[in-house]
């Protein structure tokens, strides 16, 4: 049976959006989009940079709280407002959390994110266990 996966800081996305942060099933942690947003504020720095690394941390949060960490993602797929523009600043913050041998990786720009000032989310599948 799936089990939802719901950090402590997250908490209140499952209570007011109705969705979990990841499920686990069969040692299979899919996640759902994460953002960078700061957990007590509620709001997404200006700073690009900033908001990668927010974004890289809820993540590590998710996977903790799953029983894992960044080395057991297998792919992620990222979503990107401004992505040729941020790529570069994005990519070293990733290279902090990723590691090789490196999870298959999509990076896809849109237009908008559903939270306001996002300027992107991480979507990952990670094995557990």
């Amino acid at each position: 049976m799936a089990k939802s996966i719901i950090p402590a800081s997250m908490r209140l996305f499952y209570e007011e959006f109705h969705f979990s942060p990841a499920v686990l099933d069969k040692g299979i942690l899919r996640c759902s989009g994460v953002i960078g947003v700061d957990a007590t504020t509620m709001k997404a720095s200006v700073d690009p940079v900033t908001q990668f690394e927010q974004a890289f941390l809820s993540l590590g949060e998710v996977l903790k709280e799953a029983g894992g960490d960044y080395t057991n993602i297998l792919e992620m797929t990222t979503f990107h407002i401004g992505l040729n523009e941020h790529l570069k600043a994005f990519m070293s913050v990733k290279d902090k959390y990723i590691e090789e041998p490196y999870p298959a990786w999509t990076a896809i720009g849109v237009s908008e994110l559903a939270f306001p000032d996002a300027l992107l989310e991480i979507r990952v599948n990670a094995r557990i266990g």
